[in-house]
Formats: C-alpha cells, structure tokens, sequence
C-alpha cells in the first residue's frame, strides 16, 4: 500500500496535464471563418458556405460553428460543418453572419463575426402582387401504378396597388429540386394575370417539404418587383370529402357509414366530422370521431340530413384544413306527413269549436222562445 501511493499520485498528476492540455483554456483565440458566401441555388433557397481561418491555432479540439440568420427572419443554430443550405423567402433580401464557437463544460469561447448579405431584388414600390394565396389537392390517377394520386395547385393574387396597367404577372413553384412555371392562367378584366392552375405537379401527396412560390412580372412603364411566399403543405391541402355516404334507420337506430376521401394517406390517418340535421325541430347535432361509421338514438318520426367531412390526422402530419362537407344525404319518415297529421289535429279542432259555437247560438236562442211560452201558458 505504501508503494501504490506514490503511483496513484503521478498517474493522477498525468492525467491532469493530459486534460490541460486536451482542454481549451481561456487564453486561446478563436478567428472568424473566410470567404463567406451566400449563393441562390433555386426559388426561395440559398447556400451558406465559409471556410475555416487558415491562421486558426488548433490544440487537438474540435471547432464548430454558430451560424446566425439576420434578415428576413432571424434565426440562429449550430454546425460542424462549412456549408449550410436554408429555405427562406428572398424578395426583402437575405443577409446572414458566421462565427467559430468552442464550447466546454465551463465557458462558450467565439470569434467575431463574418457576415454576408443579398440585397432586395430591384423594382418599383406597390408593383408585386398582394394577398397570394395557394391550395393543393388530391385526386386519383388511375392510368399510374408508381404515381396513383396526383396533386394539383392554385394560387390567386391581387394586383399591385402601384403596377401600371400593362403589367403582367408570371408563377413558378418549386417543391424538391422541382421548379415548374404556370401555363394555364386566369385574366382580370385588363387581361392582367391574377390567378395559376397546375392540375398536375410534382407535389408529393405525402409530402413535408416547403412549396415555394415565386410571382414576377413584366410592363414598359416600371420595373416589376417579384414577391415570393413559402406555404406548408397541411396547411394548404385542400383534402376531399368522405366517399359513399351511406344512412339507414332502424326503429330509433340511425347508423352512418362512409370511405375515407380519395388521398394517398391511409385510412387511419383520418379525423371526421358526422353532421346531423332534424328536419322537424331544425336540432342539429355534430360529433367527431377517429372511425368511418356512427350510431346514433334519433326519434322515427323525424327526417333527417346527413353529412360527413375529414381532416388528416395529427398522428400522420401536423393538423390542416377539413375538407368540405359530403353531398346530403336524407333518410327518415317524409318531413311532410307530420303537417297533416297536424292538418287533421286542427281540421278536427276547428270542427268541435265550430260545432260548439252552433250549439251556444242554439242555447241563445231556445232561451227567450222557453219564455214565451210560460208567459202563454201562465
């Protein structure tokens, strides 16, 4: 035990010269990246990319990189690496910095920052378009085994408060490493551009990535400025209605039943919607449920609307919009055979009021005729 000591010691004496030196102190200085560039490399998308400062002291540590988006959203994360790509709008400009960081368990160490910007694309204020507004939808395509849906997009748009009359306006979306332009566009009264439809894209049914959509323009008079907008697909899918509606009573029974809507999610990755409408009391009852099919206790002497819409899952992807709701359907006694019965209640009514006002006439008139004759007869 006494010889152990003295070797415990130095190994522990070793191991801490071993650290101090693996481990950054606070008098090591940290230079920022070189040749820091920003480059559009499709619709809405840029790539970062720097090079590490050739005079940087390395100590056997691993330097990384804090990369800091400045306009035209802030935005801030870290990287290992020297390049990095970002999907952002670009019609405000884009302007971005770059630092090396080094961290420990004790202390963040970071250089000064390198920064980069792309300046707004020219043209005149008021000439872009306003309130652009894009939706998908699925529909089936039954001539593809590989692509058996298809997605469809619209967008519509205003035309700029300031953009001269001649001004025409021009779509492309870009999804992936697609970028398609529009071909069949709706005219306003001028024969200005103001609507788009692709009634098949590259859009995937399934799909998370970003749409990018960018809207420029041309005229004679004016500089037009492009205005692009990035749209999350669940929250611009149009999704369609249930398919096969069906409604049956049974007694007090009302049982409904439908398919899930043409899209290529599967059939559990539905939320739905059953509306219930009393064509007798105008009650109207909705419920929400996970499954295609209801039950409900009604009362039989009622007709009754039914309708269904969906709405994609939470479990399958971020909530969106619901769709429309189903055609109507009605089941139940006809809303008109309650009217008679209630015809025949009052015609039954006015009768007995009819006969009982003859009778008091009657009663009236017997009365002075009872005095006559006891006057005669006394």
């Amino acid at each position: 035990m006494i010889i152990m000591a003295p070797v415990l010691l130095i190994l522990l004496g070793a191991t801490e010269i071993l650290q101090a030196d693996l481990l950054p102190d606070d008098k090591i200085s940290l230079l920022p990246p070189v040749n820091f560039t920003i480059k559009v490399t499709g619709l809405a998308q840029v790539l970062l990319r720097w090079e590490p400062n050739p005079d940087q002291e390395q100590r056997n540590v691993n330097l990384e990189y804090q990369v800091k988006i400045n306009a035209p959203k802030e935005d801030d994360y870290e990287t290992r690496i020297t390049e990095s790509k970002c999907v952002t709008i670009l019609h405000k400009g884009f302007s971005a910095s770059v630092r090396t960081i080094l961290q420990n368990d004790h202390s963040l160490l970071a250089s000064s920052w390198a920064s980069a910007e792309l300046h707004a694309p020219p043209g005149s204020p008021g000439t872009s378009v306003v309130n652009l507004t894009c939706t998908t939808n699925t529909t089936a395509d039954n001539y593809s085994h590989l692509r058996p849906y298809q997605v469809s997009l619209h967008c519509t748009w205003l035309v700029g408060t300031d953009a001269p009359e001649d001004t025409q306006y021009f779509l492309y979306y870009r999804y992936g490493s697609w970028t398609e332009e529009c071909q069949e566009y709706s005219k306003d009264s001028t024969g200005r551009n103001i609507a788009c439809w692709f009634p098949r894209t590259f859009i995937h049914s399934r799909g998370r990535d970003w749409l990018a959509v960018l809207v420029n323009g041309s005229s004679k008079h004016s500089a037009i400025k492009p205005f692009d907008q990035l749209f999350a697909l669940h929250a611009i899918d149009q999704i369609n209605p249930p398919l096969n509606v069906t409604a049956e009573i049974e007694g007090t029974r009302l049982s409904i039943q439908w398919e899930k809507p043409v899209s290529a999610f599967p059939i559990h990755c539905f939320d739905y919607e059953v509306k219930i409408h009393n064509a007798r009391n105008g009650y109207l009852q909705i419920e929400k449920m996970m499954t295609n099919a209801f039950i409900s206790i009604i009362d039989d002497l009622s007709k009754y609307g039914v309708q269904v819409r969906a709405a994609v899952s939470s479990m399958c992807r971020e909530a969106g919009l619901w769709s429309e709701w189903s055609q109507p359907i009605y089941v139940g006694k006809d809303e008109h055979k309650p009217l008679r019965e209630w015809f025949l209640i009052v015609l039954m009514a006015t009768i007995c009021f009819i006969l009982l006002i003859l009778l008091l006439i009657c009663r009236i008139k017997l009365v002075p005729l009872r005095q006559k004759l006891k006057s005669s007869v006394i």
